[in-house]
């Protein structure tokens, strides 16, 4: 058993060298810079605050090794805070009941995406597109445009407790979602029929892979994972505010480019996702240390998603080139 996790965590340290020396570069520079970055409580800031990028950038990954997007995520996260807290506030419901509420509605709205992607030939670009406008639209309108305050312990623990006083919740619910998105990616068909509909929908077609179930699979997961952060978010801010996860699509995107996964579907790891959405965690969180303004991360993020696809493409043709010779 030892020596089967030896060797899994060397492979992994292989196939992720590159972007863990970025990560272990980008650690000491900013630490360097401000020595509060090695403190514990701010270490465990660090990892709640990339929980909630995670939880969408496991789904995401399976998304674009699909060679689809999904968009609508943040919106998701702000539809499903505002219905979680409007049953609890408003509707008087139990905190279970409002929260299997509220992930149902991110299910939906994945399973919406991922019918349309899968039935019609609209792009997914534009199928989530129209979904993450709507999402926000019904977040705004059910919600006034004002936030939804809940003043209940049971709740806001949910995003706000810790375990041994020292490890956040949400990073406890993190560990559960990475080990089934793995297991998933790893262990199972449905994760190898991913793979193949990603590199050749055509071949995968017919080798009898039912495409369909498999993109409805994946953009349903999507949903769940949106609604998951919604609740733990809503939770953390002790309301449903339709403002919330506004750009969240963005770092979810660019944790999983930079984890290696390719935007043309067909490659891809979770383990390179965890590394990319830690990597854009601590360059947030570096960058408020330095006192670094809100307008100029997304500046910083986008150049690092444009990097990112750029080294994915050249590193794409090399192998092609590599392989002809």
């Amino acid at each position: 058993m030892l020596l089967k996790i030896g060797h899994a965590t060397t492979k992994y340290v292989k196939e992720n060298m590159g972007i863990l020396i970025g990560l272990m570069v980008l650690c000491i520079v900013i630490s360097l810079i401000n020595p509060d970055f090695l403190s514990t409580n701010n270490l465990m800031n660090v990892l709640r605050q990339v929980s909630t990028n995670m939880y969408l950038a496991i789904a995401m990954t399976m998304v674009i090794i699909l060679g689809g997007i999904d968009l609508s995520v943040g919106s998701i996260i702000a539809v499903t805070g505002v219905v979680t807290t409007m049953l609890i506030a408003l509707a008087g419901f139990p905190v279970w009941l409002a929260v299997i509420a509220g992930l149902l509605v991110g299910m939906i709205f994945g399973a919406f995406n991922g019918y349309v992607v899968a039935t019609t030939i609209i792009p997914p670009f534009i199928v989530t597109l129209a979904t993450m406008n709507i999402a926000r639209g019904a977040a705004y309108v059910l919600s006034d445009g004002k936030p939804i305050r809940v003043m209940s312990d049971s709740f806001n623990s949910i995003g706000s407790g810790y375990v041994g006083d020292l490890v956040p919740l949400p990073v406890i619910y993190l560990i559960v979602f990475v080990l089934i998105a793995y297991l998933i990616m790893n262990k199972t068909k449905l994760g190898r029929y991913m793979y193949a509909v990603g590199g050749n929908s055509e071949a995968a077609k017919y080798a009898g892979i039912n495409i369909k179930k498999i993109k409805l699979f994946a953009y349903t997961f999507s949903g769940l994972m949106a609604g998951v952060a919604g609740v733990v978010l809503s939770s953390r801010m002790f309301s449903g505010q339709p403002t919330a996860g506004n750009m969240a699509e963005l770092d979810a995107i660019a944790a999983v480019v930079l984890g290696g996964t390719s935007m043309t579907g067909g490659s891809g790891r979770i383990g390179g996702t965890i590394i990319g959405a830690l990597i854009i965690g601590v360059l947030s969180n570096g960058l408020n240390l330095m006192g670094v303004s809100s307008f100029w991360q997304y500046v910083v993020k986008g150049v690092v998603i444009l990097v990112a696809v750029y080294a994915d493409v050249v590193k794409k043709k090399r192998d092609q080139i590599s392989a002809l010779a």
